[in-house]
């Protein structure tokens, strides 16, 4: 029976608290510890300033929740939780807390501090029943490499901290272009947030993606060739899960559709092919013809900041293509948005490791704390924060894919594709890791991950290999016996001779193979 890593590091922050019971300074720290062992997944946007952060956390949620002006609640890291009601505090940085008004204008979540300035506040907790909250916590962050130091330090200090473990679990990074500034940050954030590890957590988005192709209704297709081109640098490559084109403002507009923006376009549709074409060649065109065929100037100007001149194309043409209602446009849109890619991104890389991730996160905070604050008696959590670490399988599959992305291991390109591919790099889905398509069938993938780790197991009882290389291999065979496991009997039972290890004693493919 496999041991429960989030089990054992609970059991390691209480065995802590008894050491700890007269540390006025430690027990905040525990206290946090154990907090995010039993929440959700931490997830934050960041970027550098007007990067689309907050349109894009709007359009992950479905509701215009995050403020996208630049007032004083942007400078001020927000943290999106879920709760049955709605409900806003701000946490000062005196320690107290200040409950705010959940007021909204023109359909937008009012975010107001009130006399309170953005210096005063260490963060705002925003409750919102959204469904998405339910197992992720968002985070939305101040802009790197913001004009203003203290706006941009507070990005820094809450991600990639020097003297503590990052905030964030895991985050999504908003690039317009492939700059120093984001490489530096990205570095940053995986030493504090992984720790030793040093795991790739984060994943990146070439944001704004519509304005790469000028807004042509190809935009995101020159936009993919970029993110590709992106993903493939040897900087990025080690830093980020992958290169992800979303068209935010499209993404966010869809998602918030009002009936009023469909019958707008409709009005679009029905124009002359000429009038319409001349309309649309440009913004300037679009906002400035005195004539649109029954739409002022405030409506184009209103759709124009909504969805940008992208999503008002791409609009026009779907509802002239045969989109009937309201319904099917924003479920097109959103299609053409990237914004589906970017959550399946979330869902197959992080969401389906957020136990291992906060485990890891937990650990790295209770390392330190037994660091900074030496006691008598630590000899016993620090074997069990060893044993975790050893028998976590899920922790040593971050550690060896980030060793894979940088180059770090002796394995051939095309068996290091494989492990990279098995471990979890292409997703953490029995599929992504077997490599077949997303919809196979049971008995295809049971066939193949057998055939897979007769494969490997073969391979790695070569008594040349290289130890690092067989360590790699006993990765991944372990990887491939939980995925048997997962997917359970069918016919003859796939984990008849699977043997599930509790650790990385030598030579358990061999063993599991003979």
């Amino acid at each position: 029976m496999k041991s429960d890593p989030r089990v054992g590091a609970a059991g390691l922050i209480a065995a802590a608290r008894e050491l700890y019971a007269e540390d006025a300074a430690a027990l905040p720290v525990l206290e946090e510890l154990d907090r995010r062992l039993s929440e959700p997944l931490r997830l934050a946007v960041a970027g550098i300033v007007k990067a689309g952060k907050s349109t894009l956390l709007n359009a992950m949620l479905g509701e215009q929740i995050a403020p996208t002006d630049a007032g004083e609640c942007t400078r001020v890291v927000t943290w999106y939780r879920y709760a049955d009601t709605p409900s806003i505090t701000a946490h000062l940085d005196d320690g107290t807390q200040r409950r705010l008004p959940v007021r909204r204008v023109g359909g937008k979540l009012n975010l107001d501090l009130g006399d309170l300035t953005a210096d005063e506040v260490s963060r705002i907790d925003v409750g919102w029943p959204s469904s998405i909250l339910r197992s992720l916590i968002l985070i939305d962050t101040p802009g790197i490499a913001s004009l203003s130091h203290n706006v941009a330090a507070r990005s820094t200090e809450f991600l990639a901290p020097e003297e503590r473990p990052s905030s964030a679990d895991a985050i999504i990074y908003l690039l317009r272009h492939l700059h120093p500034t984001d490489l530096g940050f990205l570095e940053a954030f995986r030493d504090t947030a992984a720790g030793a590890s040093q795991t790739v957590n984060a994943i990146a988005v070439l944001s704004r993606a519509d304005e790469i192709g000028s807004g042509r209704i190809d935009s995101l297709l020159s936009a993919a060739k970029v993110a590709r081109r992106y993903e493939l640098d040897g900087g990025l490559q080690s830093l980020a899960l992958g290169v992800v084109p979303v068209a935010g403002l499209l993404a966010e507009g869809a998602r918030t559709l009002r009936e009023s923006e469909f019958a707008a376009f409709r009005t679009l549709a029905a124009m002359e092919r000429r009038d319409r074409e001349r309309l649309l060649v440009s913004t300037d065109r679009f906002v400035g013809l005195a004539d649109a065929s029954g739409l002022s100037r405030e409506t184009r100007k209103a759709l124009l900041a909504r969805f940008g001149i992208y999503g008002v194309r791409l609009a026009t043409s779907l509802i002239r293509g045969g989109v009937a209602d309201s319904a099917e446009l924003a479920d097109r849109l959103v299609q053409q948005s990237g914004l589906l890619e970017l959550n399946r991104y979330v869902d197959t890389h992080l969401s389906l490791r957020a136990e291992t991730l906060k485990v890891r996160a937990v650990l790295d905070g209770l390392e330190r704390l037994l660091r900074q604050r030496p006691v008598a008696g630590t000899d016993e959590i620090r074997a069990g924060m060893e044993r975790i670490r050893i028998s976590a399988h899920g922790l040593r599959e971050l550690s060896l894919l980030s060793k894979l992305r940088v180059g770090d291991h002796p394995l051939s390109t095309d068996e290091a594709e494989a492990v990279s591919r098995i471990i979890g790099g292409r997703g953490a889905t029995p599929w992504a890791r077997l490599g077949l398509p997303r919809h196979a069938a049971d008995d295809r993938l049971r066939e193949h991950v057998q055939s897979e780790l007769a494969w490997w197991r073969s391979r790695n009882a070569s008594p040349v290999r290289e130890r690092a290389a067989r360590e790699a291999g006993r990765i991944a065979i372990r990887s491939l016996e939980e995925v048997a496991l997962d997917l359970g009997p069918g016919g003859e039972s796939p984990a008849s001779d699977v043997v599930l290890l509790s650790g990385p004693v030598d030579g358990p493919g061999e063993s599991a193979g003979q």
